[in-house]
């Protein structure tokens, strides 16, 4: 893979980590990225219950993966690509180097724990490192399988990040590979990717709101006013009832002590 280096203004780029795992130093235990590969494989794999070609299962990791999100997809070989699997996307055009008749694309998003298999000392990662990888489909029991390859011979692999962390204007970036657009690379082959700027990434300024929120904030407060409104109207009117019901339960008592203080009076 050819690599590139020149200052670019306001971009992120893309960092093929699959053929440079020497360069994010990757560490025994559950650090080592091969491993967790071969793990989040398995997880993959137990989704398809009931599988399906053409269809997404998500799979589901244990406590101490929380945050990495993992997914499967069964495909026939020769089929005319995937428009949209995630972030991927996967046009006609691409080989598997050892042919088998179906092969499972396992899709990764490591989440917070990108920089505990994938540190990259030097760089600020914009957005979670995501990852591509292709295994036979042939047994959906099996575990520990090999990697297959894969090649985008025609139109290349699309990668749309989200939740991109913002830069400054005037940060420079590395180029590893080909940047599409501000959130977006292309590869050819499969692995995992992540967009990085070299130095420490600001934080995100943070936003006003927007009319629509401040529109529906000043609807809310309305219609809290009319609540308390009438709550306080209700009590009100109750007082008041209350108060006139007592008037008309004392009034004939005093009347009658009234006429009584003026039958003593005449008497």
């Amino acid at each position: 893979m050819w690599l590139c280096f020149r200052s670019l203004v306001v971009v992120v780029v893309l960092v093929v980590v699959s053929p440079l795992l020497s360069c994010f130093g990757a560490e025994s235990g559950l650090g080592n990225a091969p491993a967790l590969d071969a793990l989040l494989q398995d997880y993959a794999y137990r989704a398809f219950v009931n599988p399906r070609t053409g269809i997404v299962f998500d799979g589901a990791v244990p406590s101490n993966l929380t945050g990495i999100k993992v997914s499967g997809l069964r495909l026939r070989s020769g089929r005319r690509g995937v428009r949209s699997y995630k972030e991927f996307e996967i046009l006609k055009g691409v080989v598997v180097q050892s042919y088998v008749e179906r092969l499972v694309l396992v899709y990764q998003n490591l989440g917070s724990s990108f920089s505990v298999y994938y540190p990259l000392p030097g760089f600020t990662y914009l957005a979670h490192v995501l990852g591509l990888l292709a295994y036979d489909a042939k047994n959906l029991s099996a575990t520990n399988l090999p990697e297959l390859d894969i090649t985008a011979s025609k139109s290349p692999i699309n990668i749309h990040f989200t939740n991109v962390k913002a830069v400054l204007d005037g940060s420079i970036a590395r180029c590893v590979c080909k940047v599409v657009s501000k959130n977006t690379c292309s590869t050819t082959q499969q692995g995992h990717f992540a967009l990085v700027v070299e130095g420490i990434a600001p934080s995100p300024t943070p936003e006003g709101p927007s009319p629509e929120t401040h529109k529906k904030k000043k609807k809310d407060m309305k219609r809290v006013w009319i609540i308390v409104g009438s709550i306080v109207g209700g009590v009100l009117i109750l007082v008041l009832l209350g108060m006139f019901f007592t008037w008309l339960i004392k009034y004939p008592q005093r009347k009658k002590m009234a006429y009584m203080e003026v039958f003593f009076l005449k008497v």
